[in-house]
């Protein structure tokens, strides 16, 4: 078997596909800026060199309009590619959705439908591991997690299962052509989430609604590019607009199980040590 490509390698879902491909035995090799073959996303000439000698990809597409323009770049002149898995977002294509990062993923995910690859596109919700692992985190260790979410839900999902959704999708062929929508088992607010962190840590942590102007502020004060912070303002807008209070089966579809709750990985999550500082 040849080996399997992960683009963005070292991102949430990428290092837990490679973990799992571990665990299976099936050989793998990493693409990012700092691997053996260099990968850039805004370098065209490092995609030839990193793709030679692989016939099945995972790629999980950069944040933004641009970032996903790149990414459809890539896959039109992925020639050697055979099957390919994309990590896009649940919802492309839905109603209520007419922003740019969402005008970027429904292109991306058409590219990949038009191209000559085998393909499986995973639409996952937004992972719980952001209050651990990325921006959020930082939130919490403040006490204050400020967005411009309102009062809608989303279902959280625990980056864990779309990491095992995905590496079933690359490692099945029985899902070539589909999209397989995945989410958590239930829908928070994020008042609701304040109060599951609160539990987990011991932490007094509460929701500060932000408007959509002031929460895209915020953003470029912390270092995140202005089209970035636009891109991350829309897609809050969709939950605070109550577009995403919706469960979606695709985990126990495809790993016949219920996928697992949020209070239970903030639980985890918290034994880990994750919010010490």
């Amino acid at each position: 078997m040849t080996e399997i490509l992960i683009l963005s390698g070292k991102g949430k879902t990428g290092r837990r596909v490679a973990a799992q491909l571990d665990a299976r035995g099936v050989p793998y090799r990493l693409a990012s800026r700092s691997s053996e073959r260099r990968f850039d996303w805004y370098d065209e000439s490092t995609w030839a060199d990193a793709v030679r000698g692989a016939e099945t990809a995972y790629l999980a597409p950069p944040v933004g309009p641009t970032g996903l323009a790149q990414a459809g770049r890539f896959v039109q002149q992925a020639s050697g590619l055979r099957r390919l898995v994309l990590l896009s977002g649940r919802g492309v294509g839905g109603s209520g959705r007419d922003f740019a990062v969402y005008d970027g993923s429904l292109e991306l995910e058409s590219v990949v439908r038009a191209s000559h690859l085998d393909w499986t596109i995973v639409q996952p919700a937004w992972f719980a591991q952001g209050f651990s692992e990325d921006f959020l985190r930082y939130d919490v260790l403040a006490g204050e997690i400020r967005l411009s979410a309102g009062t809608g839900g989303e279902a959280w999902i625990d980056t864990n299962d779309v990491g095992d959704v995905m590496t079933t999708a690359l490692l099945d062929p029985s899902y070539v052509g589909q999209v397989i929508p995945i989410s958590g088992p239930r829908v928070l607010t994020m008042s609701e989430i304040a109060d599951e962190l609160t539990t987990a840590t011991g932490r007094s942590i509460k929701y500060v609604d932000l408007e959509p102007a002031a929460h895209v502020a915020e953003l470029i004060e912390h270092g995140l590019p202005q089209e970035d912070a636009e891109a991350v303002r829309d897609l809050f807008t969709v939950i605070r607009n109550h577009r995403s209070e919706y469960i979606s089966d695709g985990v126990e579809r495809v790993l016949g199980r219920a996928p697992r709750d949020f209070t239970d990985w903030a639980r985890e999550t918290a034994a880990t040590g994750a919010w010490e500082v």
